[in-house]
């Protein structure tokens, strides 16, 4: 399971130019989900994002996590960041889960991110989406 985490003042996702999901301040998650996680993996993702202390305190340092400053997550499923580029121009999508399970994968993330208290918009699973973001920092965080 891979995850890029952006520090976000806004953002939101559209399918088809109707947007399906907006949030404030808090995190822009992209998930992907990888053919041989286990339910192990999906509880240290959940753990480690609500732990992430990268909002900034009263003295401008980043030691606040989502739950301290009240923030909200926006979760778009993306497969393409099980890509392998190791070999040639074109990626490799073999590691990524098959749909079925990526998506229970995805919506399960989501429920227990909720039940962390992290008000939660999703993307549309499988689906082309926009997504618009007002990154704060910018603060990106990679967790493998």
């Amino acid at each position: 399971m891979k995850a890029v985490i952006q520090r976000v003042l806004s953002a939101s996702v559209a399918v088809d130019g109707n947007e399906i999901g907006t949030i404030n301040q808090g995190f822009l998650i992209l998930l992907g989900i990888e053919k041989d996680d286990v339910p192990e993996d999906l509880d240290y993702m959940l753990h480690k994002t609500v732990g992430l202390r990268i909002f900034k305190d009263e003295q401008n340092n980043m030691n606040l996590s989502i739950q301290d400053v009240a923030g909200e997550a926006l979760v778009v499923s993306q497969f393409t960041l099980c890509a392998d580029t190791r070999k040639g121009r074109r990626p490799s999508f073999i590691n990524a889960a098959p749909p079925e399970i990526a998506e229970s994968t995805y919506e399960n993330f989501c429920k227990k991110l909720q039940d962390e208290s992290v008000p939660v918009q999703m993307g549309r699973f499988g689906a082309m989406m926009e997504v618009c973001l007002t990154n704060d920092g910018p603060v990106t965080i990679l967790l493998d």
